[in-house]
């Protein structure tokens, strides 16, 4: 099995789902225990414009994605807290309109756009070497800031209205925890493509929840089941040649199915022997 390594696109692919692994892992708790899957859905959808406009500019579209995302969830999180009442139909908007910019930016752009699907539905095992360490800097932002900012983001995630009451600063964290799902938005996309990219970043965090409590806990637990989830996909997606991207998200949708049932078996064990 390991003999698959020698290629050097599949050891950039191996370290391309570690990182993006590490990133959702981490960010991905904060989504799940906030309730905020609509607006990382949104943000990973908008994404999308900043792929058209670097086709338009002539840049390398990833970076333009980092841009855009960055925009866009800087304005969803503005939305969402200013108008919770009617959020996520804001937020629906922003998604539609920033994947309708990026249509019509590629529509203006000239030439042939040989790599747009990639960026639809991944292609792990084209990504380069620049890309790689490209992930390992946001990977080290991310990481830096939520361990700055660790005590702060627990206090907004589990009583918002106690951080507020020992004046933590809300509403600049809030909008950091959306700009940093942005950036491993648009990691996770090289992996699974825009349209998976939610559910990478929600499962493995949802599975952890189902068995661990502590945030900490359930953070490694979640960089762990995104590792395995991703090395397992790309491992079969090389051997029975699928679609890589498609492939890890089965693995993971598979996993939350089995804990799913196995946690309802288990409740319902309990609840038996706790009856007179």
């Amino acid at each position: 099995m390991l003999e698959v390594f020698q290629y050097g696109f599949m050891r950039n692919a191996l370290a391309a789902s570690v990182l993006v692994s590490i990133a959702c892992g981490i960010i991905g708790t904060y989504v799940v225990i906030n309730r905020i899957v609509f607006l990382s859905g949104g943000i990973a959808h908008a994404a999308y414009g900043g792929i058209g406009l670097g086709y338009l500019l002539r840049i390398y579209p990833f970076y333009g994605a980092v841009f855009f995302s960055l925009i866009s969830a800087l304005g969803m999180g503005w939305m969402h807290r200013r108008t919770r009442e009617r959020a996520d139909t804001i937020i629906g908007v922003m998604w539609a309109v920033g994947m309708a910019l990026g249509i019509i930016f590629l529509d203006l752009a000239p030439g042939y756009k040989p790599d747009l699907m990639s960026y639809l539905f991944g292609s792990i095992l084209a990504v380069p070497s620049s890309d790689i360490v490209f992930m390992l800097v946001l990977n080290a932002l991310i990481i830096l800031l939520v361990m700055a900012f660790f005590k702060e983001l627990q206090a907004i995630s589990f009583d918002e209205s106690f951080a507020f009451v020992v004046n933590v600063p809300v509403d600049q964290l809030y909008m950091m925890l959306v700009s940093l799902i942005a950036l491993t938005v648009v990691m996770t996309m090289r992996v699974v493509g825009l349209i998976l990219v939610i559910a990478l970043l929600t499962i493995p965090p949802a599975i952890a929840g189902m068995f661990v409590m502590d945030m900490k806990k359930m953070m490694a637990l979640s960089v762990t089941l995104s590792i395995v989830f991703s090395s397992m996909g790309l491992l079969l997606s090389y051997y029975l040649n699928l679609t890589s991207g498609a492939t890890i998200i089965m693995v993971a949708g598979l996993a939350y199915l089995a804990s799913f049932a196995f946690k309802a078996r288990q409740t319902a064990v309990a609840g038996k022997q706790n009856k007179p």
